[in-house]
This record gives C-alpha cells, sequence and structure tokens, in this order.
C-alpha cells in the first residue's frame, strides 16, 4: 500500500514556474513507476509524464515536452514536477499516480494515486 501526498501547486503568471512535489509513504516506493496527470475543468484527466523506479526512463506528453521534467528522490520516497514557460492552458489539478500495471499512458492502469494539487495559471 503506497499513499502519496502531492504539493507545491498555487496561483502563477503565465511564463512562470512551479515545483510540484508527490510525497510518498510505504516501503515499496523505490519499486513503482510513477507518474503524473492532470484534470482541467470539463475535460477528462490526461498523462503528463512518467519516470521509471529507478529514473532510467522518462516520457512525456507532446504538450509539455521541453517545459515540463519529472524527476524522482527514492532515498525521499518523493517524485517532483518542475514546469516552466508555464501557459494558462497549464491550469488544472495535477495529481501523481503510482505502480501502474501496463501502459502507463493510461491512467485507469495505475493502483495509487494522490488528492491532486491545484496549478492555475493567469494570463
Amino acid at each position: 500500500q503506497v499513499q502519496l501526498v502531492e504539493s507545491g501547486g498555487r496561483l502563477v503568471q503565465a511564463g512562470g514556474s512551479l515545483r510540484l512535489s508527490c510525497a510518498a509513504s510505504g516501503r515499496m516506493f523505490n519499486s513503482y513507476d510513477l507518474g503524473w496527470f492532470r484534470q482541467a475543468p470539463g475535460k477528462e484527466r490526461e498523462f503528463v509524464a512518467v519516470i521509471g523506479s529507478s529514473g532510467d526512463y522518462r516520457y512525456y506528453s507532446d504538450s509539455v515536452k521541453g517545459r515540463f521534467t519529472i524527476s524522482r528522490d527514492n532515498a525521499q520516497n518523493t517524485v517532483y514536477l518542475q514546469m516552466n514557460s508555464l501557459k494558462p492552458e497549464d491550469t488544472a489539478v495535477y495529481y501523481c499516480a503510482a505502480n501502474p500495471q501496463g501502459d502507463t499512458y493510461y491512467d485507469t492502469n495505475y493502483m495509487y494515486w494522490g488528492q491532486g494539487t491545484q496549478v492555475t495559471v493567469s494570463s
């Protein structure tokens, strides 16, 4: 069992930066791939990024590639999402998720979820 708690979301101006954190509890953290998803009002939850259990791979959605960076610190049981050059369309609730069973792109494949943190980008 893993509990995930996101933090770092806030209101920021377009062009600014934020770093989201997701702290995890549970002994199996280091063995899980970890993902970030987001959900904007009136839209479905969408994939943002994923990182392998040892940081051996990272994948990003086309909409954030080159602007966002996912990383993890297994000693601290934490995964991060560094977001640069933020745009109003990045406004959403951001969720971290762990332990995908199958394709890491699909939210339905993840076993554990945090409660989300709100990111609002003003124009």
